[in-house]
């Protein structure tokens, strides 16, 4: 059966990592990778997960399975992360939460999930939206069409050009929409248009689906989650996948969880029957070190208030390089507006420039950035960002 195979293009982004590693220049800079970076470059745990941990090995006295939902503590843990205390669909009973094995795991579970509510659906995404959604989808089988998002031309969002589709969108379809700190551009919705997106959705019944991947990096826990709980409050039903890989720190645990909103309580369990018999036929049973870990900060105080601080110090820190970038591009001479980044939130922003200028980036200067000029501003410190606002320069 092998024969028959043809090999596939490694993924751009891997790729790219690759690339950067195998490069000898001191000066190399990885603006591809979309993991959080201290100052000095580095991936640490932070303190908050290591005292997790010591808690985990004392405590641990079984590796058994845990049941296809996950941890009942880490789901009414994130429940409430997500929603906040008193939200209304908690106090209705309207919430169903699983842990996953990260958010790319919530999402194929979501996918799923469609597929089993209407079979070839249609779910809509954002123009442009994270690499892995489209095949995520499809490989699910479900139909993926786009609506506008960004502006690439006068770098904003095309908000106008969402609203005209999404009224468009059939009463059948899903929306996927992303909560904050938009991948790849950076570029979210205000509260007024958040309000907007919530009443066409009511109006029309198309089903949000919900990625929040970055709860926390944009402007807080609460404000980057304004707009999913304002859709929850407006919608009957609605999908949200989470993940705990950004905010927490955890990458390699694969930890996420996917919510699903009912009409009902009634309607919820039903649904959450659904996703149970989905979760058996794809992985069974999820992982559980990292559900763990974000249960036992969550549930505590101490381990809490220190994870509010570390997650502040990281979302500063990238709010900072953005601003910073800006004024060194001025710095060096660049005429062209880049005020844009400064206005955005999250780890990523387009750059704005070509792909023949990307590469050349790479070729003469070793910096790495995905052909589009997605760049992750975490990968930006103080100790290289003269070098790199002067490449542009060149490079412009």
């Amino acid at each position: 059966m092998f024969a028959s195979l043809k090999a596939l293009p490694a993924d751009p982004i891997l790729g790219l990592l690759a690339k950067y590693r195998e490069d000898t220049n001191p000066k190399k800079i990885d603006l591809g990778v979309g993991v959080y970076k201290n100052e000095a470059g580095e991936t640490t745990v932070l303190n908050c997960v290591k005292k997790a941990e010591q808690h985990r090995t004392d405590t641990e006295t079984s590796k058994v399975y845990i049941g296809p939902t996950g941890s009942p503590l880490f789901n009414d843990e994130m429940t409430k992360l997500i929603f906040g205390q008193n939200h209304k669909i908690l106090n209705e009973n309207r919430a169903r939460t699983v842990s996953t094995p990260g958010g790319t795991g919530a999402l194929r579970v979501a996918a799923e999930f469609i597929k089993s509510c209407k079979a070839g659906a249609t779910i809509w995404v954002s123009n442009p939206t994270w690499a892995n959604h489209t095949g995520l989808f499809e490989a699910a089988g479900l139909i993926v069409k786009t609506y506008p998002y960004y502006d690439y031309e006068n770098k904003n969002l095309d908000f106008d050009g969402m609203l005209a589709t999404l009224k468009q969108v059939s009463s059948d379809d899903a929306v996927l929409l992303h909560a904050c700190c938009h991948n790849p551009s950076g570029m979210d919705l205000n509260q007024e248009q958040w309000q907007q997106v919530a009443d066409v959705a009511k109006s029309i019944g198309f089903m949000p689906v919900i990625d929040m991947a970055y709860q926390g990096f944009g402007q807080g826990l609460d404000k980057d989650a304004y707009g999913l709980r304002l859709m929850a409050e407006t919608v009957k039903e609605m999908v949200v996948c989470s993940s705990c890989s950004k905010n927490f720190g955890l990458y390699r645990e694969r930890i996420g969880a996917c919510t699903i909103i009912g009409e009902s309580s009634l309607q919820a369990d039903i649904a959450f029957s659904v996703v149970l018999s989905v979760i058996r036929v794809i992985y069974s049973m999820p992982p559980a070190h990292g559900a763990a870990l974000v249960e036992t900060i969550l549930s505590s105080d101490e381990l809490r208030n220190e994870w509010y601080q570390e997650l502040a110090e990281m979302r500063n820190r990238i709010n900072g390089n953005r601003q910073l970038m800006v004024d060194k591009l001025i710095e060096h001479g660049v005429t062209r507006d880049f005020n844009f980044i400064a206005r955005q939130a999250g780890m990523f922003s387009f750059l704005g420039i070509t792909p023949e200028q990307v590469q050349q980036l790479q070729d003469e200067y070793s910096i790495y950035m995905v052909g589009s000029s997605r760049m992750s501003i975490a990968g930006i410190a103080s100790s290289n960002v003269d070098y790199l606002a002067q490449s542009i320069a060149k490079v412009l």
